[in-house]
């Protein structure tokens, strides 16, 4: 079935979402509006194949779980692609693509996806808590893969994890020379923090390291396989660096990393994209390589309505497109809508800072 932008009431399972307000609880109007209105979307990693876009989110669902610094409130459980034949026009909410009982080493919490192709084959990445128990209960974040012939999928997941990827927020990036890298982590519900010797502490921190004059915490890179599925190497640290050419520190929180990496090119520029979190920032900084250091320029998009903003960036149409999410329809944090806009560059390949809600 497809959907216009516009904002409908409709029925999805024994979730039925309300119709979409014009104007935010403040008075502000919602720059954009959701892409889709029949469930709960979110995380969108946005691609164009074949000529068509497709979007690979997060797929919110209702839970009782009140929200808390570990995100237990996000339970997803599978995924659903979007596609659309081009910037506005309707968009088709494609079957279950994968549910997290297809998954031999997963427990729960299928979080933010991406997607990648080659040769014939799409892949499809993603995070999940394994099935081990740490001092909460919980398993710990592992990246797996899953491929299909289909970008729609169904897609067929590895019986392992990837051997090197850990922690949250997959994201790959193809460069121009045909080489594939992956870039993965979050801290607090992510559980970055917890692998800063090397190796999962299943009793360390349940948000940061604490220390904020210290260098931040960074995701991480590592060039992929030809084969798409397993790492080419250990993990490297996608470094962060302020005006001043030194490592962002843990205590600032408007430019350190927290989430939500995601990777283009444009005018032979890297630009390395991330959610700072707590306070609800998309930010980019630039290099000369996918694996950094990369130099913080700025804010892509002020704080939407909701906690996390999680986005992706890509090229159609002779434009540039922001996709991102927010909680339009529902007013609660775990339960989001994926939206988009145009993305506009400067003369000189900085982003002009976008606002979410406007006068």
């Amino acid at each position: 079935m497809a959907y216009r932008f516009v904002a409908t009431v409709l029925a999805c399972g024994t979730a039925s979402l309300a119709l979409a307000q014009d104007r935010a609880p403040d008075g502000r109007r919602y720059l954009s509006q959701p892409l889709v209105t029949s469930i709960y979307t979110a995380d969108p990693s946005a691609h164009v194949f074949n000529g068509k876009i497709y979007v690979y989110p997060s797929h919110d669902v209702p839970t009782e779980t009140p929200d808390d610094d570990l995100g237990n409130q996000y339970a997803m459980h599978d995924y659903r692609v979007l596609k659309m034949d081009k910037i506005g026009a309707p968009v088709t909410v494609g079957p279950v693509a994968l549910d997290v009982r297809q998954v031999p080493w997963a427990s729960q919490q299928m979080w933010a996806p991406d997607a990648a192709y080659k040769n014939g084959t799409y892949y499809l990445y993603f995070p999940a808590r394994d099935k081990t128990k740490d001092k909460n209960g919980l398993g710990k974040f592992m990246v797996g893969v899953a491929t299909s012939k289909s970008p729609m999928g169904p897609f067929k997941a590895d019986p392992k994890p990837i051997a090197g990827a850990f922690s949250m927020d997959p994201a790959v990036f193809t460069d121009s020379d045909g080489k594939s890298y992956l870039y993965f982590g979050g801290i607090w519900g992510g559980q970055l923090q917890r692998w800063k010797n090397g190796t999962f502490d299943p009793n360390g921190s349940d948000t940061d390291l604490g220390q904020d004059t210290q260098p931040a915490l960074t995701g991480k890179v590592a060039r992929l396989n030809p084969d798409m599925t397993s790492l080419a190497e250990t993990p490297h640290d996608a470094v962060i660096l302020d005006e001043a050419g030194k490592p962002v520190l843990g205590g600032d929180h408007d430019k350190r990393f927290f989430e939500a990496s995601w990777m283009f090119k444009r005018g032979g520029h890297y630009y390395y994209t991330y959610s700072t979190g707590d306070t609800h920032f998309l930010n980019y900084a630039t290099g000369t390589s996918p694996y950094g250091p990369f130099t913080y320029r700025g804010h892509i998009m002020n704080p939407v309505q909701g906690w996390t903003t999680h986005h992706s960036i890509i090229e159609t149409g002779g434009k540039w497109w922001l996709f991102y999410a927010d909680t339009q329809l529902s007013g609660k944090n775990h339960l989001r809508n994926v939206k988009l806009t145009e993305l506009t560059f400067n003369a000189d390949g900085t982003i002009k800072t976008i606002d979410p809600l406007v006068k």
